[in-house]
């Protein structure tokens, strides 16, 4: 086994979501970026949308470190890589840091990250104490390496909030309250980083704030032990695997394009909403993405939407996840308003909810393999064929997706994250 590796790390948490953790984490990323660092960022659970923020604010792809989507050896090897290239790695938590089956303090223990606590502190003084006091005292062996405050409305509001720290607590500073560094969401989080045309603007202005702010001293160095991981084999050699990719189908895991190009695979991508034509290929891959805010210009994909019908009359492979499954089917409406045709693969419908309708991790036993993944939307789908199965959700909760089959192609409403089984997931991209 190789020598452990040092690197500089911390995680980045909070009380809640809503807090100021990824807009704290990249205006971290980016001012040791402008400073001349390599920062690599990463994200904790399933999120798509945190992660185009950051990659943005680090200039490298963010990966997802997720402890049972992956699996403990995963996010080791994935740490352990990025130690050896980095001189600063930031994980940005989910949800607070408490919450969910493996939650952010779970993964900060179990590989020594020290925890970065930011609190909104907008609506309090004193109580900020409390609060940091608590998420440091909660667990015995957590390791809180300082707090720092969001959103407050004055310098003076900041001396209260960093009087109130116990002694053995470091007050590493606050962001001020300004529109102008806040990042834009919507239904499901934050608004994608290529819809942004100012987001490197918005990033810079947090990271201005920050060097103005927050120290930028260096947290100090984490020891990451090595994993073997099993090489991927080249079952995908000389196939050519077509993407989707643009802001309708903009949600794909840096890690799973990794395993297709481990595995051989030649990755063509292809815009939809820009007119592309399909390229040509042995397999389709639509990803999810916002297929609901584009569905005027979905609707009009004639062209598309024969060579697709012609990809999968010919029994050749295609995936579509989510809203790539939305838009292999008849017809999407929006919340309010008509139907758009879509593209037909699948016969069905759906319309989109104003609440959430699927939510959780899902496990999927294939019969090509078992992958894990999870499923985020806010649409209701009918689909008239019968599922080949359903997922599992480990959580115990009610959000069960089904999955669909129709010659080669796969569909379902889950995210499926290919190195929970890289070898089922190529399988998915054979004929």
């Amino acid at each position: 086994m190789s020598a452990p590796r040092h690197c500089p790390a911390l995680l980045v948490s909070a009380p809640a979501s809503g807090q100021g953790k990824t807009s704290f984490t990249a205006a971290l990323a980016r001012a040791h970026a402008r400073q001349g660092r390599r920062v690599q960022v990463f994200k904790t659970g399933p999120d798509f949308l945190d992660p185009m923020v950051l990659e943005r604010a680090s200039g490298r792809p963010v990966y997802q470190l997720d402890g049972w989507m992956g699996g403990a050896a995963d996010v080791r090897a994935r740490l352990y890589h990025a130690a050896g290239e980095a001189d600063l790695i930031l994980v940005e938590g989910v949800m607070g840091l408490f919450d969910g089956g493996v939650s952010s303090a779970d993964l900060a223990q179990q590989f020594g990250l020290p925890v970065l606590a930011v609190i909104d502190g907008s609506a309090m003084a004193q109580t900020f104490g409390a609060i940091a006091t608590g998420l440091a005292r909660y667990r015995d062996g957590l390791k809180v390496h300082g707090v720092a405050a969001n959103r407050i409305g004055s310098a003076y509001h900041a001396k209260l909030l960093a009087e109130s720290l116990p002694p053995d607590l470091h007050w590493l500073g606050a962001l001020p309250r300004d529109p102008a560094l806040a990042l834009p969401e919507r239904h499901l989080g934050l608004v994608s980083a290529g819809e942004l045309s100012d987001l490197d603007a918005r990033i810079d202005a947090l990271a201005d704030a920050l060097e103005t702010y927050v120290s930028l001293a260096l947290p100090p160095p984490v020891a990451f032990a090595a994993e073997d991981v099993a090489s991927i084999a080249p079952r995908l050699e000389g196939q050519r695997i077509a993407i989707a990719r643009d802001d309708a189908f903009c949600f794909i895991y840096p890690a799973n394009l990794d395993v297709l190009r481990e595995a051989g695979a030649e990755l063509r991508f292809f815009s939809p909403l820009a007119g592309d034509s399909l390229p040509a290929c042995d397999a389709v891959w639509l990803p999810g993405g916002y297929p609901e805010l584009h569905l005027p210009a979905l609707s009009r994909l004639s062209d598309l939407r024969a060579e697709l019908h012609a990809h999968v009359d010919a029994g050749k492979p295609l995936l579509a996840e989510c809203g790539g499954m939305l838009f292999a089917l008849d017809t999407l409406a929006a919340s309010e308003g008509s139907a758009h045709r879509m593209v037909g693969l699948l016969a069905g419908r759906a319309t989109m909810q104003q609440r959430l309708s699927g939510l959780g991790m899902q496990s999927v036993a294939l019969p090509e393999g078992e992958l894990r993944g999870h499923t985020f939307h806010y649409a209701r789908a009918e689909i008239d064929q019968p599922p080949l199965m359903q997922a599992a959700n480990p959580d115990g909760g009610p959000g069960r997706e089904a999955v669909y089959r129709r010659q080669r192609m796969t569909a379902s409403f889950v995210h499926f994250y290919f190195p929970s089984h890289p070898d089922a997931a190529m399988q998915l991209f054979l004929p």
